[in-house]
C-alpha cells in the first residue's frame, strides 16, 4: 500500500513541475506577441562615419574539423568590415592533420591583406572556454564575435549587430540560428522545431520583459569589458556560454536579442551526434542550475519575476527527469487507478493537467507560424510535426534524463564536440566521417527495453478495469512507444 502512495506522491510532483514549466511558457507567448506589435527603437553606430566604426575581433574556436573548416574560413573571409578594424582569431586546439591545413588556408587569406591569425595551445585546458579565454588575452577588438565552425555568416553580419552596441550599457548581441540542412531527415526536422521554439518564444519572450536569456556559444557578440567585467570565461561547465550569461546579467549588463537576424548553421545528422550535443546541453544546465541558484535567488538586482524565469530557465533540462518519470511511472498508476476505486476523483483532477499539452501545443504553433506560414494545410503539417517532436523528444528523456541527473550531482565530465559533417542535401552522406564515435552508449540497450515497456502499456489498455479497459493513457503510451522505438531503432542503424 506504501509502495502505491509512494508513486502517487513522485508522479504528482512531476506532473505539477511539468504544469509549471507550461504556464512560463505560456507567459512567453504572450511576452514573445507584445513584443512583435512593438517597434525597437535604440541609437546605433553609424557605420558609414569611419570615426563611429569600432575594433571588432571575430573568434572561430575548432577543434578537429576537418569537413567544414574550409568552408568557414572561405566564409568569414567574406565578412564586410572595414579591414583596419577587423581581426580574426582563428583558436585551433586540433589534435589531426587540420591543424596543418588550417595553418595553410590562414596563411593564404592573410595574403589577401586580411588580419587573420593561427593560434594554437599546447594543451586544451579548459577546452573551448579555455580557448577563448587565451585569444581574449590577445585580442584587438573592442567586441567579439563567435561562431563555431559549422556556422556560416552572412556578409552583412558585423554590418546588423554592432551598431546595437552604441547603448553602452549592451553586453551581448545575440542572432537567431537558421539551419541550412532543416529537411535532410526527421532528425534534423525535430532538432530544427525545437531550436526555433528556442530562438523565437523563448528569447524573445524573456528578453522582451528584461529577463534572463543566454548567449547561446555562437552567432553573438560579445562586449570586451563585459567579458571581463563578468570575471571571463570559466570552463568548470559544460555550457560556458550560460554560465558567463548569467554571470554578466546579474552585473547588470544587458543583452540584444536579434530575432530577424538569421545565421545559418549546420544541424546533427548523426543521431550519435545529436546524442552528444543534447547530453552536453542538458548537463550543462543542469550544471549551471547548481551554480547559480544562490546567486539568481540573493541578488538584489533583478525583480522576483526575473528570478523565477531565470530558475526555470536553468531547469530547462529538468524537465527531461519529470517527463521521464511520468512516462515509466505512468504504467503503474494505470493499475492503481484500476484497483483502488477510492482513488478515482484524484485521476480526476489530474487529467486536468492534460491541459500542460494543449499549452505547449498553442505556443509551438505561433513558432511555427512565424516559420512556415498559416493556413489549413500548414495547421494540419503542424499537427503532424508537433506529436512527432513530442514522441520523439520523449525518446530522448532516458539519456537526458541521465545528464540532467549526472548535471546536479556535480559529476565532472569531458567537454565532447559535436562532429560536423558538411552536409545540406539528402544526397550527401554521412558515412565514414571519422569522427563519429564508434561504440554504442549502453543507454540504447535500457532504450530498447523501456520501447517494449510502452508496448506492454499499449496492452494494458485493453486488460485493465472492468468496463471493456482503459484507453486514458493510450495514446500516451504510444507516443512513448514510437519516440523509444525510432530512438533505439535509429541508434543501432547509425553504427552499421
Amino acid at each position: 500500500m506504501y509502495l502505491q502512495y509512494f508513486i502517487i506522491v513522485v508522479y504528482t510532483i512531476a506532473i505539477v513541475l511539468i504544469f509549471l514549466y507550461a504556464l512560463a511558457q505560456l507567459n512567453l507567448l504572450y511576452n514573445y506577441l507584445s513584443a512583435k506589435k512593438k517597434r525597437d527603437r535604440c541609437d546605433t553606430f553609424d557605420l558609414s562615419n569611419p570615426e563611429e566604426v569600432p575594433y571588432v575581433t571575430i573568434q572561430l574556436p575548432v577543434f578537429n574539423e576537418m569537413y567544414v573548416m574550409d568552408r568557414l574560413l572561405d566564409n568569414i573571409a567574406l565578412i564586410e568590415y572595414p579591414k583596419d578594424k577587423l581581426e580574426i582569431q582563428v583558436l585551433d586546439d586540433s589534435t589531426d592533420e587540420t591543424v596543418h591545413s588550417t595553418k595553410a588556408h590562414v596563411e593564404k587569406l592573410a595574403a589577401t591583406g586580411l588580419d587573420i591569425k593561427h593560434i594554437t595551445r599546447t594543451n586544451r585546458v579548459g577546452f573551448k572556454a579555455g580557448a577563448l579565454k587565451e585569444g581574449l588575452a590577445i585580442a584587438k577588438g573592442e567586441f567579439i564575435a563567435i561562431f563555431d565552425a559549422d556556422f556560416l555568416p552572412k556578409p552583412n553580419w558585423l554590418k546588423r549587430t554592432i551598431p546595437y552596441f552604441k547603448d553602452e550599457e549592451i553586453g551581448v548581441v545575440q542572432t537567431r540560428w537558421g539551419h541550412i540542412n532543416r529537411n535532410y531527415s526527421l532528425l534534423t526536422k525535430i532538432q530544427a522545431f525545437a531550436l526555433d521554439a528556442h530562438f523565437t518564444l523563448e528569447q524573445v519572450g524573456r528578453n522582451s520583459k528584461g529577463h534572463f536569456i543566454n548567449f547561446n556559444g555562437t552567432a553573438g557578440v560579445w562586449r570586451k569589458e563585459c567579458i571581463l567585467d563578468a570575471g571571463n570565461w570559466e570552463g568548470d561547465t559544460l555550457t560556458e556560454d550560460l554560465d558567463l550569461s548569467y554571470r554578466a546579467q546579474l552585473k547588470n549588463w544587458k543583452f540584444k536579442y536579434l530575432e530577424d537576424v538569421e545565421t545559418p548553421a549546420e544541424l546533427p545528422v548523426v543521431i550519435s551526434a545529436a546524442r552528444s550535443q543534447q547530453f552536453r546541453w542538458n548537463k550543462g544546465g543542469a550544471e549551471n542550475f547548481r551554480k547559480m541558484l544562490k546567486r539568481v535567488i540573493t541578488s538584489d538586482n533583478i525583480s522576483t519575476k526575473t528570478k523565477v524565469h531565470g530558475l526555470l530557465h536553468l531547469l530547462n533540462s529538468t524537465m527531461f527527469l519529470s517527463i521521464f518519470i511520468v512516462a515509466v511511472l505512468s504504467i503503474p498508476m494505470l493499475y492503481i487507478k484500476n484497483e483502488y476505486a477510492h482513488l478515482r476523483d484524484y485521476f480526476y483532477v489530474m487529467s486536468f493537467f492534460i491541459i500542460s499539452t494543449i499549452i505547449f501545443f498553442v505556443c509551438y504553433w505561433f513558432m511555427y507560424r512565424n516559420i512556415y506560414g498559416s493556413g489549413f494545410k500548414k495547421f494540419f503539417g503542424y499537427i503532424g510535426m508537433f506529436f512527432t517532436f513530442f514522441s520523439i523528444a520523449m525518446g530522448f528523456s532516458l539519456h537526458n534524463s541521465i545528464a540532467v541527473i549526472e548535471g546536479h550531482a556535480g559529476k565532472r565530465s569531458e567537454f565532447v564536440r559535436t562532429p560536423k559533417f558538411n552536409i545540406s542535401t539528402i544526397r550527401d552522406s554521412w558515412k565514414g566521417n571519422k569522427y563519429l564515435r564508434k561504440k554504442l552508449s549502453p543507454h540504447v540497450v535500457i532504450e530498447g527495453i523501456l520501447m517494449l515497456y510502452f508496448a506492454f502499456g499499449m496492452y494494458s489498455a485493453f486488460i485493465v478495469g472492468d468496463q471493456g479497459g482503459d484507453f486514458g493513457l493510450f495514446p500516451f503510451h504510444l507516443m512513448l512507444f514510437i519516440g523509444f522505438g525510432y530512438v533505439f531503432f535509429k541508434s543501432l542503424s547509425s553504427k552499421v
